[in-house]
């Protein structure tokens, strides 16, 4: 028999975490015996693996089209215009020779112009089988990435606190969830999530409820992310040799959702505490609009800005000593997982899938939710206080028993068989 095929669908190739994600997973797999292929709407590389779907002015228009959609619905109120997903523009992929040709579709994050749900009915009606992975929750709600404190999508989305008053029973939530229903409801999906967090999430939801759902983590790449000579990787970086570094990453550090306020607040409460490390203690910034975060700060800092060349973000995750993600709310964060794969001690929240990746006092801190006390704490301890060779030993350990490509592979590739079966059998 020949190879399985596999087609991943992602928005982006490179830009952003699931699309990171996404080609790690497409290399994982054809390293071990999967025709792996991504189709894309934004492709930024050369790689012949990954296939862009037609050019056309539809899409640009997509993306503009339900930004417009949504911006009326928020009263033309810009706060929570990204955080809102219709789903109402998108490509039909089930024309191109990559669909045609592909055993499995693995939908991976399609959102913001690339798959309108009128899409995703075309895929699921093909009788191709269909494996999604959740890179947050919107394929198991109505228009949300992130719920925070709401628990509608548990029963059936309206009176939707991102819009405007806290939404109605028949808001804009509650009119996409319709179209979700009728569409999920009548087909089998293979969900994988990447957290144990997220997955318990999924199956409250009343959208999928009677679908199976699986927690298979992202993959990394250990060549390119593993530890290496400090002094060299901040020469490389561009890092002074003399200080104690603290980083903080962030594809833009101004995102509330990735606690850039709680930060701030535990690095004054630190310096606060313990003046002295002023003198010999700094803060990388790396991700857009750094500079905003910089000014911020008690300590020196300095904002690297968005960077995409892996060799580069491997030598800054080198130079520091711990990696500081005070998230809110984050399935398995993919800056996580590289730190740990080079040894650097993390320090994050207790919420979403950090816990699952941050062993308390093992390989990092993993500090009480919204806490910028404990924050601050955690931070201190990895500095100053513990073996920070042993925790970065115990990091890099945790990745390769969890994270390898192989590891990651096997289990997707026994999801893939489980989805065939699903549509085989019509289970």
């Amino acid at each position: 028999m020949r190879d399985m095929r596999v087609l991943i669908v992602n928005t982006s190739e490179i830009v952003g975490g699931a699309a990171v994600a996404a080609n790690r997973l497409m290399e994982a797999l054809n390293n071990n015996g999967v025709k792996a292929k991504m189709l894309v709407r934004d492709k930024q590389t050369d790689d012949i693996n990954v296939a862009e779907v037609p050019k056309s002015w539809r899409l640009r228009w997509n993306f503009l089209w339900e930004r417009f959609v949504i911006f009326c619905r928020l009263r033309f109120k810009r706060d929570n215009l990204f955080l809102i997903d219709i789903a109402n523009a998108g490509v039909d992929i089930t024309k191109t020779r990559e669909f045609k040709e592909a055993d499995v579709v693995h939908l991976s994050w399609i959102n913001q112009g690339m798959l309108s749900l009128g899409g995703i009915r075309r895929i699921l009606e093909s009788n191709k089988p269909v494996v999604w992975t959740m890179h947050d929750l919107w394929p198991a709600s109505s228009i949300c990435h992130y719920a925070r404190n709401c628990h509608g999508f548990e029963r059936q989305c309206g009176n939707c606190p991102l819009l405007p008053g806290g939404g109605s029973k028949s808001d804009l939530s509650a009119a996409v969830w319709r179209r979700k229903r009728l569409i999920l409801n009548r087909h089998s999906i293979l969900f994988v999530t990447c957290s144990r967090w997220l997955a318990g999430k999924a199956k409250k939801s009343g959208l999928l409820t009677g679908q199976k759902i699986l927690s298979i983590p992202n993959p990394i790449d250990t060549r390119a992310f593993r530890r290496e000579d400090r002094e060299s990787a901040r020469l490389y970086a561009g890092l002074p040799a003399d200080k104690k570094l603290i980083l903080f990453v962030s594809q833009r550090v101004t995102d509330k959702r990735k606690g850039m306020d709680y930060f701030i607040k535990a690095m004054e409460k630190m310096v606060e505490q313990h003046p002295e490390m002023k003198e010999d203690t700094g803060i990388a910034i790396l991700g857009g609009q750094a500079e905003d975060l910089a000014e911020r700060l008690p300590l020196p800092a300095y904002p690297l800005g968005y960077v995409s060349e892996e060799k580069k973000i491997a030598s800054i995750y080198n130079s520091v000593d711990t990696f500081v993600l005070p998230s809110l709310e984050d399935n398995l964060p993919n800056t996580i997982m590289e730190a740990m794969a080079c040894g650097v001690p993390c320090v994050g929240f207790n919420t979403g899938g950090i816990p699952e990746m941050i062993d308390h006092q093992k390989n990092g801190y993993v500090a009480e939710y919204k806490s910028a006390e404990d924050l601050a704490r955690g931070i201190r301890w990895v500095l100053c206080e513990a073996d920070g060779k042993a925790l970065g030993d115990e990091a890099i350990r945790k990745v390769n028993t969890n994270y390898s490509q192989y590891a990651v592979a096997m289990k997707y590739i026994e999801a893939y068989n489980q989805a065939m079966a699903l549509k085989r059998y019509k289970l």
